[in-house]
C-alpha cells in the first residue's frame, strides 16, 4: 500500500516538475529568431511561411496578419503568448513574404475566401483541430470567414474592426463621399495606372498606407522595412489587385470557392465567443461596432484602444495580448 502511495506521489511530484520546467523553459526563451528564419509547409494550394512557437500541446493561437504589412506584426505579441503556455501560429498570407504558390498555373486570387480556405488548410497540415484567432485588416476578415463557415475550428475569436464579412452584391452599394475617400487605392487598383503605379511604388505607397491607416503611430524606418521586404513577393502585386478588384465586382473569383461566397452573401452570424477592437485613431476603413455587434451571437465584448491606429497589435501589444487571452476565457 506504501509502495503504491509512494509511487503515485512520486508521479504527480514529477508531473508537476515537468510542467514548471517547461513554464520556466517557454518563459526563457528568446522567439525573436522565429520571425527571420519561419518554417514552410504545403497546405492546400500554397506552400505556406509560418511562425510556430511556444509548447506544442499549448492552446493553438492562430495569428493572421493585414495589407500592407505582415507577420512582424505579432514580433511582440506571439513571444508574450507562447511564454503563457500558447501554441502561436503565425502564416504569411499568399502573395507575401516567403509564402508561395506550389503551381505556377493557380491563379493569383486574392479573394476573401480563398484566404479563409488557405488557413483551414494550414491547420490541417499541421494538424490542428481547433485554435484561438486572431486578426486585423484582412486578417480580420479572414478569422471572421473562417469563425463563420468552420466554427468547429474556432475556439475563440479577436477582430479588430469586428465583422468584416460581405460580398460582391453589397459592394455594388455606392458610400457616402467621405467613405468613398478612405477607399481611394480600391479605386486606383482598378485601373492601368493603379496597377502598374502599385508595382513601381510598392514600398513607398505600403509606408503611405501605414500613415493613412495609424495617423498617431510613430514607426520607424527599421520597423516600416522590416516589413515591407515582404512585399517583395513576386505574387504580393497580383493578390493585391486581385483582392481589391474582387470586392469591387471586377474579377469573378475562382469556381471552386463559390459555395463559400454563397454562404458569406447571406452574412452570416458569428456563434464563437468573441471580442472585436477598435483604435480610436484608426483612419482606415471600418464600419462603427454598434453596427456589427449583432452579428455575434456568442458570448461577446467589444473594446476601444485609445491612442491606437489600424494595426493594433503592432501598436498596443499588451493590450492585444490581453484580449487574446481574455477571449480564451470566455
Amino acid at each position: 500500500m506504501f509502495s503504491r502511495l509512494a509511487s503515485s506521489s512520486l508521479a504527480v511530484t514529477l508531473s508537476l516538475a515537468t510542467v514548471f520546467a517547461c513554464q520556466a523553459e517557454a518563459a526563457g526563451v528568446d522567439y525573436s529568431a522565429a520571425f527571420s528564419h519561419p518554417k514552410h509547409i504545403n497546405a492546400g494550394v500554397l506552400n505556406i511561411s509560418y511562425v510556430d512557437i511556444g509548447p506544442k500541446n499549448g492552446q493553438p493561437v492562430i495569428l493572421l496578419h493585414g495589407w500592407p504589412y505582415d507577420l512582424h506584426s505579432y514580433a511582440d505579441v506571439a513571444p508574450a503568448l507562447a511564454k503563457k503556455g500558447y501554441r502561436v501560429i503565425v502564416p504569411e498570407n499568399r502573395g507575401f513574404g516567403s509564402t508561395r504558390f506550389i503551381s505556377a498555373s493557380t491563379p493569383r486570387n486574392g479573394q476573401p475566401s480563398a484566404m479563409a480556405k488557405d488557413v483551414v488548410d494550414l491547420m490541417d497540415a499541421l494538424n490542428v483541430r481547433q485554435a484561438v484567432f486572431a486578426g486585423y485588416d484582412w486578417g480580420a476578415r479572414t478569422a471572421d470567414i473562417v469563425a463563420a463557415l468552420w466554427p468547429e475550428r474556432v475556439k475563440a475569436l479577436v477582430s479588430v474592426s469586428g465583422y468584416l464579412i460581405s460580398s460582391q452584391q453589397i459592394g455594388e452599394k455606392p458610400l457616402p463621399p467621405k467613405a468613398e475617400l478612405l477607399w481611394w487605392y480600391q479605386f486606383y487598383f482598378a485601373t492601368p495606372r493603379g496597377a502598374a503605379g502599385y508595382a513601381q511604388n510598392t514600398h513607398d505607397f505600403a509606408r503611405l498606407i501605414w500613415q493613412q491607416a495609424s495617423p498617431g503611430w510613430k514607426f520607424n524606418d527599421a520597423t516600416f522595412n522590416v516589413s515591407a521586404k515582404s512585399l517583395d513577393n513576386p505574387d504580393h502585386v497580383a493578390i493585391t489587385l486581385s483582392n481589391y478588384r474582387w470586392r469591387l465586382g471586377l474579377e469573378k473569383g475562382e469556381a471552386r470557392y463559390d459555395p463559400y461566397e454563397q454562404k458569406l452573401a447571406t452574412l452570416p452570424k458569428i456563434s464563437v465567443p468573441a471580442i472585436t477592437i477598435e483604435g480610436d485613431e484608426n483612419g482606415a476603413p471600418h464600419p462603427q461596432p454598434q453596427a456589427y455587434a449583432g452579428h455575434f451571437t456568442g458570448k461577446y465584448e467589444h473594446r476601444t484602444f485609445s491612442h491606437v491606429g489600424h494595426n493594433p497589435p503592432q501598436e498596443a501589444p499588451q493590450s492585444f495580448v490581453k484580449a487574446v487571452v481574455d477571449a480564451d476565457h470566455l
